[in-house]
């Protein structure tokens, strides 16, 4: 499994039309992301780690956990957070016709109200972000804490996030089965350890991201 905790500086300007970074604050702010929920045995869960910080955080949902799960789809707009389209199947853009991804983001968006996408896999074609990019900011992120990779310890996880977050960093976690085992532990230490730093935890709005050219 190939990836990088922290995304290469070289990788950004290749690929502009895409989000990897919010703005930064004068206190400094970190912008945590979860993909693929929203499911009920660990998206409240999650809630209440942020709710103990009085944290804001973006979900990117998978349109079919809307579908399936609006009552906590509901929960995570009542709570105050950003919600993002992940698709409505969780395709992976490199392995997909573009007007069947472009069909995919549009049934996603029937469920899910918002200008912000994150292609799932961080895989997305030029053609494709060619056709979004007018009606929609595609995040990406600047810290994977790879919690969904079940062959590192928990720890490890953590130290992927707290080693390579900077002022302004978009952190990638995943609010899903897959990473539970990552998740419960690297969360609650991810915010308690920012917290004792000064840093704010901040939803991702039009005002977090730089104007685009």
């Amino acid at each position: 499994m190939m990836y990088l905790a922290k995304t290469p500086p070289l990788i950004k300007p290749l690929y502009r039309d895409l989000d990897w970074d919010g703005k930064a604050g004068a206190t400094p702010v970190v912008y945590l992301t979860f993909d693929d929920g929203p499911i009920p045995e660990i998206t409240p869960w999650v809630l209440e780690q942020l709710e103990q910080y009085n944290a804001k955080a973006t979900f990117f949902c998978i349109g079919d956990n809307v579908r399936k799960h609006p009552e906590v789809y509901q929960q995570v707009i009542a709570s105050g957070h950003t919600v993002g389209n992940h698709t409505f199947n969780h395709l992976n853009g490199w392995d997909t016709p573009k007007e069947e991804y472009l069909k995919n983001i549009a049934q996603c968006a029937e469920l899910v109200e918002s200008k912000l996408l994150r292609p799932p896999y961080g895989k997305i074609t030029r053609a494709q972000i060619a056709a979004l990019k007018t009606d929609y900011r595609m995040i990406m992120w600047g810290v994977l804490s790879a919690d969904f990779d079940q062959k590192i310890t928990p720890k490890r996880c953590l130290n992927n996030v707290i080693q390579n977050v900077r002022n302004g960093s978009i952190v990638v976690f995943h609010d899903s089965l897959r990473a539970e085992k990552n998740l419960r532990y690297a969360l609650p230490h991810t915010l308690e350890h920012f917290h004792q730093l000064g840093y704010t935890f901040a939803a991702l709005t039009s005002a977090a991201l730089s104007k685009k050219a």
